[in-house]
Parts: C-alpha cells; structure tokens; sequence
C-alpha cells in the first residue's frame, strides 16, 4: 500500500509541477511570445511595435491583453490557446519589459 502511495505521489506530481511553470508569465513569453518579440520585447515584427517600446509601453494593460486574446495586425489569437489568467500575466508581463 505503501508503493502504491508513492507512486500515486509521484505521478501527480509530474503532472502538476509543469503546470506551475507553465503559469508563470516569465515562462509563458519565453515559449510562447520571444520568438518573435525577443526575449525582452525590443524586436520589431513584420511592422509592429517593440513591446518595450513607448507605443506599446503606453497601452493598457487591457489593452495589451487584447491584443494578446484577439491577436493584431499579423500575431494570432490567443483567445483558444491561454486561459485568461494567463493572458492576464503576459500582459502585466509586458508592461514590466520597459
């Protein structure tokens, strides 16, 4: 019983520690954002504005959440692939790449 206890433990345990990383926005531009934007938002992509720039540093938190759930100009929707929380984060997560 006591195997079995462990194991149980264990496999919970994979499942839910890289959802935890997965939450954190830090991680979640790294995967899913610098790409594109680079690791600290300053790439300009096909005609956007870099992240950590004036333009975009200016916009709301809302705003950039939006953007984030509806896609803009060539970047995609996220709207189907992050949870809200999540979305949430990148944008508070953009704001800090002044």
């Amino acid at each position: 019983m006591k195997v079995l206890t462990a194991v149980l433990l264990v496999l919970a345990l994979t499942m839910v520690v890289p959802a935890f990383g997965q939450d954190k926005p830090a991680d979640l531009f790294k995967a899913k954002c610098a790409g594109c934007h680079g690791a600290d938002g300053s790439k300009s992509v096909m005609g956007s504005k870099p992240l950590n720039g004036p333009d975009v540093q200016k916009m709301s938190a809302a705003d950039i959440a939006g953007a984030i759930t509806n896609g803009k100009g060539k970047m995609p929707a996220y709207k189907d692939k992050l949870t809200d929380a999540q979305i949430t984060g990148l944008a508070g997560y953009v704001k800090t790449l002044k």
